[in-house]
């Protein structure tokens, strides 16, 4: 993300994309969102969209380990490079960004879990359950806390209704789709009541 040209960035915040980013959110403009950033290009427009479109966006990264070899690799995924890229992205946005430090959350609640069920024979996914606990359980409550009235990311999914129930649904685009990594998260709709 640091390399990201200011071009691209301006052509991905066109009007008809933020118009979008409103219509997504369906919140009046000044509500606080709460975007996850990972660093990279997705989380950083999204964030930049909601901005651009009169949200009060606040950028979160976890930090889910800082073991040595993880500081300068790029894609590593909540560590390193990538949380200096969420961090200058939110300043080039003008939006306060915070860094958590979830790495014994990440030990206690995936790696051990995942250690335990390969010791079994099973083939795990850590990923996905990082997903359904750290990741989005304990970032919807953060965003709670900090007041927010709706979260976002940067993944490729489309909202609907199942009835009067929020439902997550595959991407418009097949090959960018990623309901999968939230498909059984703790999505409940708004945040606030």
């Amino acid at each position: 993300m640091a390399a990201m040209d200011a071009d691209i960035l301006d052509h991905a915040l066109s009007d008809r994309a933020v118009e979008m980013a409103r219509d997504a959110v369906g919140l009046p403009a000044g509500a606080r969102v709460v975007v996850a950033m990972s660093g990279g290009v997705d989380s950083t427009v999204t964030a930049a969209l909601l901005a651009r479109a009169g949200y009060d966006v606040v950028g979160v990264t976890l930090q889910l380990y800082d073991h040595g070899a993880a500081i300068a690799k790029k894609g590593a995924c909540c560590a390193g490079q990538d949380i200096l890229d969420a961090r200058m992205a939110a300043e080039r946005i003008g939006i306060p960004h915070y860094v958590l430090d979830y790495e014994s959350r990440f030990k206690e609640q995936v790696i051990e879990e995942f250690a335990d069920a390969y010791l079994r024979g099973e083939t795990p996914i850590p990923c996905v359950r990082c997903n359904q606990t750290v990741k989005f359980r304990d970032l919807l409550d953060v965003a709670r806390d900090l007041g927010a009235e709706a979260m976002a990311t940067g993944h490729y999914v489309q909202r609907g209704m199942s009835g009067n129930r929020p439902q997550l649904r595959r991407a418009g685009d097949p090959s960018k789709d990623q309901s999968y990594v939230e498909a059984n998260g703790p999505f409940t709709g708004k945040l606030t009541e």
